[in-house]
Order: C-alpha cells, then sequence, then structure tokens
C-alpha cells in the first residue's frame, strides 16, 4: 500500500512551532481554505485539525475543529478532512452526528482524531472534571464505542460508565464509516489502540523507537483478535536545497524559541503524565528542543534536502508506517513545495521499493 500523507492545519494562531521566528504561516479560516485547496492539489491526502480551547503554547486564537472542517469539506474535493475532538468537552451521540453531517457535506470523506486530552485548564475553566490519565482513555474507548454503534446501527443502546444512550437512532448514517484515530505514547493508549480504534498516530521519534511501538501495538490487536490497524506519525519538515540550510532554518527556530511558552507547556505535559499507571506520559522523553515543536516532530529527521527527506520517509515505511503527518515553518511556501518536490521522490522510491520485492 502507497504511504499517505497529512498536514496539520495550523487552525491555531502562533503556526507549528513555540518560537518568536517569523512564520509565513496564517490560522484565519481563509488561510486554512487555502492551504487545504493546495495540499489537494500537491498530493496530500488527509489534513489533521487541532482541537484547542485556551491559549497555550502561546496559541492565542483557535478555530474550531468540527466547525472548520465543515467548511473545509465545501471548499475542497479529495482531501480527508480529521476532526480532532477531546472527550468531556463534547457528547460522543452529538458528535457522531456532526461527523456524519461533515461526511456528507464532504461526500465520505470525515474522519475523526480523539485526544483524550492533556491540558487540565481546559476541563477545568470549561466546568468538566479533570479525570485521571487513564480514566481518560477509558472515557474516550467508550466514546468511540458510541461513534460506531450508533454509525452503523438503526437504534444503539450504550450503558457504560461515563455515557449512557438510549435507543438512539441517526439519520442519515455517513457515507461511509469515518475513520477514528487517536494518539498517546502511554500503556493505556496502546491498550485503546489494540482494541478499538482504526489508526494510531505516534509522536516524532528515531526509528527505533516508531518501531517499537509499531510492534507492541501490533501484538495488542492480536492477542485481542482484531484485524490491521493503520499507524501515523508526526514530522516536521523543513526542506532547502542543501542540509547545511535545512539544519540552520532548524537552528534559528530553536535559537529564537518562546522559552516562557515551552517551560509552560513542558510543565502542563508532565503534570499529565504523572497521573499515568508509568508515572509518565507521552513527552516523558522530550528535551527542551523537542517540545519546540509540541508533538516531537523534529525528532522524526525530516530535515535536509527533498533526496534526503523522501530518504527518511522511505524508511518509515519500510518499519510500519502508513501515515507521515508534516508541519511546516512556512505553510504560504513549505507545503506546495512539499507536495511538489518529495512526495513525486517518494512515489519513485516506492515504486522501485516494490520491485525490488517482487
Amino acid at each position: 500500500m502507497s504511504l499517505q500523507f497529512a498536514y496539520w492545519a495550523p487552525n491555531v494562531s502562533g503556526g507549528l512551532v513555540i518560537s518568536n521566528i517569523p512564520q509565513k504561516t496564517g490560522w484565519s479560516f481563509e488561510d486554512n481554505k487555502r492551504y487545504a485547496q493546495i495540499a489537494e492539489k500537491s498530493g496530500f491526502d488527509y489534513v489533521l485539525i487541532q482541537t484547542r480551547f485556551l491559549a497555550s503554547y502561546g496559541a492565542e486564537n483557535q478555530l474550531e475543529a468540527a466547525a472548520l472542517a465543515s467548511a473545509l469539506a465545501a471548499s475542497t474535493e479529495k482531501l480527508n478532512l480529521i476532526t480532532a475532538v477531546l472527550p468531556g468537552l463534547w457528547h460522543p451521540g452529538v458528535m457522531a452526528k456532526i461527523i456524519s453531517t461533515i461526511d456528507h457535506i464532504s461526500n465520505g470523506r470525515a474522519a475523526i482524531n480523539i485526544v483524550s486530552g492533556w491540558f487540565k485548564g481546559e476541563f477545568t475553566a470549561y466546568g468538566e472534571p479533570w479525570l485521571e490519565h487513564d480514566e481518560r482513555y477509558r472515557r474516550s474507548e467508550e466514546f468511540i464505542e458510541i461513534l460506531r454503534g450508533l454509525w452503523t446501527e438503526d437504534e444503539f443502546t450504550y450503558r457504560g460508565d461515563f455515557y449512557q444512550i438510549n435507543n438512539a437512532p441517526l439519520k442519515p448514517k455517513p457515507v461511509k464509516t469515518p475513520k477514528i484515530f487517536q494518539g498517546g505514547n502511554s500503556r493505556a493508549a496502546k491498550e485503546m489502540a489494540g482494541r478499538v480504534s482504526d489508526v494510531y498516530f505516534m509522536n516524532g521519534g528515531s526509528l527505533e523507537e516508531i518501531k517499537k511501538q509499531i510492534d507492541e501495538v501490533r501484538a495488542l490487536r492480536e492477542a485481542n483478535g482484531k484485524g490491521p490497524i493503520e499507524f501515523g506519525v508526526n514530522g516536521f519538515v523543513i526542506v532547502r536545497d542543501t542540509e547545511e540550510e535545512a539544519k540552520q532554518v532548524l537552528r534559528e527556530i530553536v535559537e529564537q524559541a518562546n522559552h516562557e511558552a515551552v517551560q509552560g507547556f513542558q510543565e502542563s505535559v508532565k503534570q499529565a503524565g504523572k497521573s499515568t499507571e508509568e508515572k509518565e506520559g507521552m513527552w516523558a522523553n522530550s528535551t527542551y528542543e523537542d517540545l519546540i515543536q509540541y508533538n516531537d516532530g523534529f525528532k522524526t529527521g525530516l530535515i535536509g534536502t527533498a533526496e534526503q527527506v523522501a530518504d527518511r520517509i522511505i524508511e518509515l515505511k519500510k518499519i510500519g508506517v502508513n501515515i507521515v503527518l508534516t508541519g511546516f515553518l512556512h505553510y504560504d511556501e513549505d507545503l506546495q513545495a512539499f507536495g511538489e518536490k518529495v512526495i513525486p521522490l517518494v512515489r519513485e522510491k516506492e515504486a522501485k521499493l516494490q520491485l525490488q520485492n517482487v
């Protein structure tokens, strides 16, 4: 199967790095509409629309993910739209209806990413209880089970610890059942992926770190008698004419980091991780530099010439990655450049790889 490409929608202000470096990246609807139309013409398969309700890591303004997905659905033709959702701030029955509606607007291009939550302030500010880490994943699993039930059954009843559904219908059903994505590095996250999700998103990391997670989740799927699951990995992309130019851009991002915002993010994720069974969370092994790109995107190594980045992506494919989730410094320039320079190289290398494996 060919690799698929996704990009983070910059629907929060401040871009994809916690840095004061000037960025040619907008966060408005018109900006995101333009990026989505560029992306689908440039070979991207998905856009992941972030969920944020409060300013964090310097992101003062945030467009709501489902509302933006609905608008982009009407503004695009091919791009698959992944709406990120926080259980606890949304009811699963309401979200099932919203995603089904987006699926009709887009003619079958809706998907959902279940974000169990790391930012306590978002929940307490909106009057919702802040659950312990593993309880948040239990709630997310119930959320997913209700989504699937409402999308596939004429009437659905559910009795859980967090949600109750009573002979509820949902019409119209989605054009096709939307894919369910999730993230998380903890044992609880992996176990949930082993039972209910379609795609497991991973933070950036080395090839060894990524392969270890893939192997763990595959083993859990097998133990639970579940079918295959897809794997996505985050990577921040810096493609320049030379490797040194690309590395210099990275140095400038780090040198101009917003120290206060990075520290605040570091403290928030540290507190969230302390409540895991392992007493460490998704960013447990992240350095200060890693956290400047808030999903460890630097660690994936998509920094260099187009050829070098394409080669690295092929290495990701070899260890089992299905979807490469990209972020950029200058969306006004880098999104299209990636589609024009890197994706065609990856397709050429995939074809050669396939011939070698025949």
